[in-house]
């Protein structure tokens, strides 16, 4: 084999050129794939992780909202049975009317499960929870209602007004001789929705109060308000000038989704 020229390089040494020259090429491109490939696998991992954490989070939501929502149940249950337990010998008529309001106000509870309703589904169980009052009550009960009609298909949360509505029946009317009168209000206020329920009961003052905010069924509103909107709502006690009191919530003014019946709910299921 001939010699190279004086001056030309050995065939390893163009090969040991050659090969430096593209390692110097490919090498960046190879640690810029490589770099490119983790950060993908990293995104998709964090996104992952997040996707978990708000599910574990909606979870949790979900959870503790129906751990509220049970909790109303068994106050409301145990103030009723033990008003219709006080008229079974007294009005055995009235409690038998008692029983079929609670009866209809059941089955409308146990057949939602949503934790939000249109306001009007909400004064529909209300209704049935106002017939159990007024038949104990009679004239001693007195309702109001202000309901602007464009609320009315505004979301809520379920069963928001039957705990207040039942704290000004009971430490608002029961106690008064001559009962009193309890003034429901629904309206727009900018970009939120503004419920009240209002009573001319004596009121409370100072620990009284501060007791009353403590009571199942106003903490318990308190807390699924929390849940449900976090800061952007508004949730308030305050005494009246003239008597009784007054608690007001604001929340987000949206359109609800409207309830599917059972057909609906089983054609909308894939085959």
């Amino acid at each position: 084999m001939a010699s190279p020229p004086p001056g030309m390089p050995g065939p390893w040494t163009r090969f040991f050129h050659i090969a430096t020259s593209r390692a110097q090429s490919t090498i960046p491109i190879y640690w810029a794939i490589v770099c490119v490939t983790w950060v993908v696998g990293y995104y998709r991992t964090l996104r992952e992780r997040e996707r978990r954490t708000l599910e574990l989070e909606a979870r949790l939501t979900e959870a503790n909202l129906q751990t509220l929502k049970t909790q109303l149940q068994p106050h409301f249950l145990f103030n009723t049975l033990n008003a219709i337990a006080s008229l079974v010998r007294k009005k055995p008529d009235v409690a038998e009317d008692m029983i079929a309001s609670l009866s209809d106000f059941l089955r409308m509870n146990l057949e939602s499960t949503q934790h939000e309703m249109p306001l009007r589904r909400e004064l529909e169980f209300l209704d049935h929870y106002l017939e159990i009052q007024q038949t104990r009550f009679g004239e001693r009960l007195r309702i109001g209602k202000e309901i602007d009609p464009a609320a009315l298909d505004v979301a809520v949360p379920a069963l928001i007004l039957q705990p207040l509505v039942e704290n000004s029946v009971q430490h608002g009317i029961e106690p008064r001789e001559a009962g009193g009168r309890i003034l429901l209000r629904a309206a727009r206020r900018g970009s939120s929705l503004r419920l009240e329920v209002r009573d001319n009961g004596d009121g409370f003052q100072g620990r009284q109060l501060a007791a009353l905010r403590e009571g199942v069924g106003l903490s318990n509103t308190k807390a699924r308000l929390q849940e449900l909107y976090g800061d952007g709502h508004r949730f308030q006690i305050r005494p009246n000038a003239d008597g009784g009191l007054t608690v007001l919530i604001e929340i987000p003014w949206r359109e609800s989704v409207p309830e599917m019946d059972a057909q609906a709910i089983e054609a909308a299921r894939p085959a």
